[in-house]
C-alpha cells in the first residue's frame, strides 16, 4: 500500500482573544485542538460539522495559510510546519484551495483570464503570454466557461461562473491537493448539483486528492469517499461514507445525520431524531473532558473527567465517546 499523500497528526491551531474589559488579559481560542488523519492521492475527505467548530481553520492551517500551534502537517513525507518561506512557497503549487464566497475571493479589478493566469505567471514565468492565454482557455473550457469570456470582470459573471474562475485558479498548475472549503453553499440548490458534479469530474481526471469542508451532510455523502465530523476543534468521528452514514457511533454524528431532511414526507415524518441539548458552547470556554458532554444525551460523570481518545469501532471506523458501545 503505497504512503498518504498528506499525514496530519495532533495539530492545533490556538488564537489569543482579549477578554472583555481594560485590564483583562488574553484566553486562547481553541480553534483546532489535535487532529490526526491521512489523505490517499485520489482520496475525498469530507470535514463536517457546525459552524463554528473548526473547519476552515483546519483548512487553512494544512496549507499554511494559518500558522499551526502544534503538530505536524507531512506532504509527501516532508513537514510543511518546518519549511521556510521559500521551500514553503515551492509546495504550493501542488496545494490549491477554492473559497466560499465565489464573488468575494476573486479581484474585482482583474478580468477572468487574468485571474486564471496568475499562478502560472508566478510559478511559470518562463511562459510566453500566448501560451498563458492557450493554457487559460482550455482550463476555462475544462470548467465549462467559454473561452470568449476570457476578458470579462467578475461582476459581469453569475455566481456559479464566478466559482467555476476560481475552480479554474485553483486548477491551472494541475495540484495534487485542493481544500474546497464550502465551495457551494453560497449558490442556489440547482447550481450546486453542477458544481460538485465538475469538481468530481476534475478529481477523477487529474488523480486529485480533496479535503470538502462542508456542513451539508447530504453533499459531502455524494463526494467523499471518508468522512471526518469536528466538534469544538476535535474529531468525534472518523470513518468511510457508507459506514458513518448506516451505522453512526457518536451522538453528535448521529444527531447531525438524523436533521438532514429527506424528500419522501413519510419517510421524514417517521425517522427517528437524535436531540441535543442547548447551543454550541464558547470555544473560549469548552466543557471540561469530553467537549460535548453539556449536549449529550448519554453523558455521564466519566464524560466531565475524561476526553475521550480516538478509538477503533471497526475496520476504519473510529470514534472519540465513552459510550459509543450502548
Amino acid at each position: 500500500m503505497s504512503a498518504p499523500l498528506l499525514q496530519v497528526r495532533d495539530l492545533k491551531v490556538h488564537f489569543q482573544v482579549r477578554g472583555a474589559g481594560l485590564f483583562a488579559g488574553t484566553q486562547a481560542l481553541k480553534a483546532v485542538d489535535g487532529v490526526s488523519f491521512d489523505l490517499a492521492a485520489g482520496e475525498t475527505l469530507g470535514i463536517v460539522g457546525e459552524s463554528g467548530c473548526g473547519k476552515s481553520t483546519l483548512g487553512r492551517a494544512v496549507l499554511q495559510l494559518l500558522p499551526a500551534t502544534a503538530g505536524s502537517v507531512a506532504w509527501l513525507g516532508a513537514d510543511l510546519t518546518a519549511l521556510d518561506k521559500t521551500a514553503l512557497k515551492a509546495q504550493r503549487q501542488h496545494m490549491q484551495i477554492v473559497f466560499q464566497d465565489p464573488l468575494a475571493s476573486l479581484d474585482p479589478r482583474m478580468t477572468a483570464g487574468d485571474i486564471i493566469a496568475e499562478p502560472l505567471r508566478n510559478y511559470h514565468p518562463d511562459l510566453s503570454a500566448v501560451e498563458r492565454k492557450d493554457r487559460v482557455k482550455q482550463m476555462m473550457d475544462q470548467v465549462g466557461l467559454l473561452p470568449a469570456m476570457v476578458n470579462r470582470y467578475p461582476h459581469e459573471f453569475s455566481g456559479g461562473q464566478c466559482q467555476r474562475i476560481g475552480i479554474a485558479r485553483a486548477m491551472i498548475l494541475n495540484p495534487k491537493l485542493v481544500v474546497c472549503d464550502e465551495p457551494v453553499s453560497a449558490l442556489d440548490v440547482s447550481i450546486r448539483a453542477q458544481v460538485i458534479n465538475l469538481l468530481m469530474e476534475l478529481q477523477s481526471r487529474f488523480n486529485l486528492s480533496m479535503l470538502f469542508i462542508s456542513h451539508d451532510l447530504s453533499v459531502v455523502r455524494h463526494i467523499s469517499r471518508r468522512v471526518m465530523v469536528l466538534y469544538l476543534g476535535r474529531v468525534m468521528e472518523l470513518a468511510d461514507r457508507d459506514s458513518l452514514y448506516a451505522a453512526p457511533r457518536h451522538p453528535y454524528t448521529q444527531a447531525l445525520i438524523s436533521a438532514v431532511p429527506i424528500a419522501d414526507p413519510d419517510k421524514e415524518r417517521a425517522k427517528p431524531r437524535v436531540a441535543v441539548n442547548d447551543d454550541l458552547p464558547s470555544p473560549l470556554n469548552p466543557p471540561s473532558g469530553c467537549v460535548f458532554r453539556t449536549r449529550c444525551p448519554k453523558a455521564t460523570e466519566i464524560c466531565a473527567r475524561v476526553s475521550p481518545p480516538l478509538q477503533s469501532a471497526g475496520a476504519g471506523h473510529e470514534v472519540a465517546c465513552h459510550h459509543w458501545r450502548d
